[in-house]
């Protein structure tokens, strides 16, 4: 069942719908969990989890053997950090995890064309797997986005829309597209959000179902946050892991509207003005989840920083020494590690979203101005 975020209407689920009537984002009213039993029989895929994702056992999967990535010891200034190597899905970012359990609702609802709106990696991700799904999808992106994120979506066949401006630009370019195609918008998917609690299972079974003290993740719309606390959430109700770790959220200085919400103490996030920053992937001046992502905060007993551009780079080349190569807003959740009060001995996990080869251009071009 499907139930409204705002008025708690419920929608079946076997029909196309991406929110309310009212207008408000719709939540997967308990999808389920998956038995430890179960597991060693399964390929290392998102989908040895499925009892949570939200589709029936005899759904169709559309897949390209997402996730599973490693996740390594580093050590981070003085800090130990289990590094999640997110940005080693198939099509270069964690997005994967949500693309192929929301593509393959779309596939069960019978849809073959689709519009989209994302920063970059989202858009390359769902265009992948609209491929591979059959579905022709039309993905709208701000002009400049990265130019390794642009290729992708050509190359995967979709058709690639650059609109001049903001990000929330081109979300109204998208929607005024959705007025005459479904609109498989991942920022408001549940489908899209329940792919993202697999990364808080795999940290759990690759630490032999043990939860760290911490989880650190970048916010933009919020979705891994949210996947992240709902995953450990889960697995500890059902009395897998023995607690919730304490998610810390880390977002650009220029562009901080949950950190600013959270620190008024406000229900809901309202709209920023946002400055110009190197972390493009979480430039968003009002996530559609807000309010869900300030809940989550709170439940886990979390925190939410800021980093500036140039804690950003500094954790970018940190990594990079560490042979670990990820574009500006993968580094963030390590640049956010610094501005946290960390107990001697706290386990810290970070996630590390997106590939460094999806941004060589801007790499390359701040390098060039501070060689």
């Amino acid at each position: 069942m499907l139930i409204c975020s705002s008025c708690s209407a419920p929608y079946p689920e076997s029909a196309p719908r991406w929110r309310c009537e009212c207008g408000s984002y719709l939540r997967l009213d308990h999808p389920g969990i998956f038995a430890l039993a179960d597991l060693p029989n399964r390929a290392r895929t998102v989908w040895r989890y499925r009892e949570a994702l939200g589709l029936g056992p005899d759904s169709a999967v559309v897949t390209l053997g997402e996730g599973w990535t490693p996740l390594i010891l580093a050590q981070i200034g003085t800090q130990p950090v289990l590094l999640k190597l997110d940005f080693l899905c198939p099509t270069g970012s964690y997005k994967d995890r949500g693309s192929t359990v929301m593509l393959s609702k779309y596939v069960e609802w019978g849809l073959t064309d689709i519009v989209e709106d994302s920063s970059g990696n989202a858009g390359a991700s769902i265009a992948a797997y609209a491929a591979a799904a059959g579905i022709r999808a039309r993905i709208f992106v701000p002009a400049h986005a990265s130019g390794g994120k642009l290729a992708q979506v050509s190359m995967y066949g979709a058709e690639l829309v650059k609109v001049p401006g903001s990000r929330e630009d081109t979300t109204v370019a998208a929607l005024e597209a959705a007025t005459a195609t479904f609109y498989g918008s991942h920022n408001w998917s549940p489908y899209f959000q329940a792919g993202m609690k697999t990364a808080a299972y795999e940290i759990a079974e690759q630490m032999d179902w043990q939860a760290p003290d911490w989880v650190v993740t970048p916010i933009g719309g919020g979705s891994l946050l949210l996947g992240l606390y709902h995953g450990f959430r889960e697995m500890y109700e059902a009395g897998i892991v023995s607690r919730v770790p304490r998610i810390a959220g880390v977002q650009s200085d220029q562009c901080a509207p949950v950190f600013q919400a959270w620190r008024q103490k406000l229900e809901n996030v309202p709209a920023v003005v946002k400055g110009e920053t190197i972390a493009e992937g979480i430039s968003v001046a009002q996530p559609v989840k807000g309010r869900d992502v300030l809940q989550a905060l709170r439940a886990s007993d979390g925190v939410v920083v800021t980093v500036d551009d140039a804690a950003v780079w500094n954790a970018v080349e940190t990594l990079g020494r560490l042979g670990v190569f990820v574009e500006p807003t993968g580094a963030v959740s390590v640049a956010g590690i610094a501005p946290l009060e960390l107990a001697p001995g706290q386990t810290v996990a970070a996630v590390l979203t997106g590939s460094g080869l999806k941004a060589t251009d801007k790499i390359m071009e701040h390098y060039a101005k501070h060689s």
